[in-house]
């Protein structure tokens, strides 16, 4: 489908209610969004109750299997609420449980016992001996401190650097645990810890992780933070801060560990630093990987199928026969091998899981989309004054010896579209990353109506103003269309709930409604580059930059392009700048042109001008004739 199919007639005001008024499009209120949440994370808990409930009356031993599975999915659930919404797999989070555990067991020890164990124990922590609620909340205010001092750090890294970043944290409070002799016992067993993990104790925890890690996921962070996953550099461009979501989603998930740390603690009743270690790790990086990575859901099933597979070679490990027919040999590392092969199994056949990309989510009362109040999609630019404009002033870039931007000045008004052309190589796309500060240039300013944003991290350039697409479309591929947008919406919103409104309006008026809930990397090319421009107008841009979006078009839907733009520009008073190859679109929809070659200026003015510039023509027939 065409973009022009998506737009209103020139000069017409897109309204939020326009097509659901007409029983073509829907919007949800906000109040049926969060109760759509809040019954799928109920659904969710009731069927990690249910199955954990069936193992505790059925199975032998069924009290402790079913104990040990609900403390397994609070480790694993805190272990997603930071690596499934990041996409930074966390082999720390063992650490933070061990932490749990040492600080629940101090503040619960019986004064005589805590005598015995720890003689040395500074006084400001000799005989609490709390109940376990009570010490519950210290163990989650340790977890904010022990968040917030880890994270800083953690929060400015990403990819590769930061996962293992999050190994040399684990060596680390191990060490410590280890070495802090008068607090842990040292490498020794840390023993007469009150046994406080009952049923009721571990199912209402674990089910308060189920809620927390749900409603974190759609949370405004969560929605930021998954943006951040699936494309950090699109992400800043929509303002969007990634080390600000990754700080606020690590330290929850530090707290989220803490807690599970201090019910396993009270589980084992006696543990050391070695339960707390690798092995431990291993285990919830695999149970999170099998299930699913980016789901709640992928951490439900991934830990009940692996929590299974292990009693059951564990079980094995110790049989001196088989089926009692014949004897057979000590089977030590079954387990690991079983685990091993799961996540080889899991990577090769189901790269995202068991669960994928789904999360639970009931059929029946779902939020219906109801028609809202009628009001704009995107407020148009507030009327500035003559001066407004955003100026680029002699920028510069080079990379090594090659100077890839060379001295360049020119600027756009509101309400007016720059072409900006060139040769194959001529630096336009480096231009446009120096104007949105994705890199750095070593000269030149950029000025936004009056406001200097040179040096300002692309987040803060979006807040001020600008916002662009991509010559390479980078879209949040693993997020729904409606997400997509919403994410972007965000900077300008005060709450999530008016950003999906903002949201399903522009879904509408691009055409995307009913393909709102589809994961944008299925989308077809058309309907990605539509949603890659509705995405960047969510933020209600001053001036947004388009990079080749005529890319991969054939004639017809080149042609719908140019209507489009120049409608954008009527709807919202937007000062656009247009960077194509596609000299004939430049051309009827351009008011200016600027034209570089090898990173300078060298032409510009109306499109008739241009195309007679003795240089411009040059530089177009010399690219030619080199090829």
């Amino acid at each position: 489908m065409s973009m022009a199919e998506a737009a209103p007639l020139k000069g017409e005001k897109p309204e939020i209610g326009r097509q659901a008024a007409a029983g073509e499009g829907l919007a949800a209120p906000r109040s049926l969004e969060r109760a759509r949440t809040f019954r799928d994370a109920a659904a969710l808990a009731a069927l990690v109750l249910a199955g954990a409930g069936l193992v505790y009356f059925l199975l032998p031993g069924g009290p402790r299997i079913a104990t040990m599975f609900l403390i397994y999915l609070t480790a694993v659930l805190s272990l997603s609420i930071y690596s499934g919404n990041s996409g930074i797999t966390s082999f720390g989070h063992a650490a933070f449980l061990g932490l749990g555990a040492y600080v629940s067991a101090i503040l619960t020890m019986q004064p005589a016992v805590q005598a015995s164990a720890l003689p040395h124990l500074p006084e400001f922590l000799k005989g609490w001996a709390l109940t376990y609620w009570p010490a519950l909340v210290a163990v989650i205010g340790a977890g904010v401190v022990v968040g917030l001092v880890t994270g800083a750090p953690l929060s400015r890294l990403n990819g590769g650097a930061a996962a293992i970043s999050t190994l040399a944290l684990l060596i680390i409070v191990h060490v410590i645990l280890v070495g802090a002799r008068d607090f842990t016992r040292g490498s020794q067993t840390f023993y007469g810890v009150p046994r406080l993990t009952t049923p009721v104790v571990v199912a209402v925890v674990a089910i308060a992780a189920v809620f927390v890690a749900r409603w974190f996921r759609d949370s405004a962070t969560g929605v930021k933070l998954r943006a951040t996953r699936d494309n950090e550099v699109a992400a800043e461009a929509l303002g969007i801060k990634a080390s600000r979501v990754r700080y606020g989603g690590w330290i929850l998930s530090v707290v989220v560990g803490m807690a599970a740390g201090s019910l396993y603690g009270h589980f084992l009743g006696a543990f050391s630093p070695k339960d707390f270690y690798f092995s431990f790790t291993y285990l919830l990086v695999a149970m999170l990987i099998v299930g699913g990575f980016f789901s709640v859901t992928g951490a439900v099933v991934g830990t009940a199928l692996i929590f299974a597979v292990v009693q059951i070679l564990r079980q094995a490990e110790g049989q001196s026969s088989f089926l009692g027919l014949f004897p057979l040999p000590p089977l030590f590392g079954l387990t690991e091998v079983g685990l091993g092969l799961a996540l080889m199994l899991t990577i090769w056949r189901r790269p995202l899981g068991l669960a994928g990309l789904s999360e639970l989510s009931l059929p029946w009362g779902a939020s219906r989309l109801a028609p809202a109040r009628t009001r704009s999609v995107a407020p148009a630019a507030a009327p500035g004054t003559a001066g407004d404009r955003l100026e680029i002033s002699g920028l510069s870039c080079r990379f090594g010896g090659l100077k890839a931007v060379d001295d360049v000045s020119f600027s756009v008004r509101p309400g007016e579209i720059l072409g900006l052309i060139g040769p194959n190589g001529a630096g336009k796309t480096t231009l446009v990353n120096l104007i949105c500060g994705q890199i750095a240039g070593q000269a030149g300013a950029v000025v936004l109506n009056g406001k200097t944003v040179s040096g300002l991290h692309p987040a803060a350039r979006a807040d001020a103003g600008l916002a662009r697409t991509f010559q390479n479309i980078r879209l949040f591929e693993r997020m729904t269309v409606l997400e997509n947008i919403t994410a972007a919406a965000l900077l300008r919103t005060g709450s999530l709930g008016a950003a999906r409104e903002k949201a399903i309006a522009l879904a509408s008026e691009f055409n995307l409604l009913d393909i709102a809930d589809r994961i944008a990397g299925t989308l077809p090319y058309g309907s990605r580059r539509r949603l890659e421009i509705a995405r960047a107008l969510a933020t209600e841009p001053k001036y947004l930059l388009l990079d080749e979006p005529a890319a991969g078009m054939n004639p017809a839907e080149t042609e719908a392009l140019t209507e489009e733009i120049k409608a954008i520009r009527d709807r919202y008073g937007l000062g656009l700048i247009v960077i194509e190859h596609d000299i004939p679109l430049i051309m009827r929809v351009s008011d200016r042109i600027v034209v570089i070659n090898r990173g300078a200026k060298i032409a510009e003015g109306d499109p008739a001008t241009v195309r007679n510039d003795p240089a411009v023509i040059e530089a177009y027939i010399g690219s030619r004739n080199s090829h």
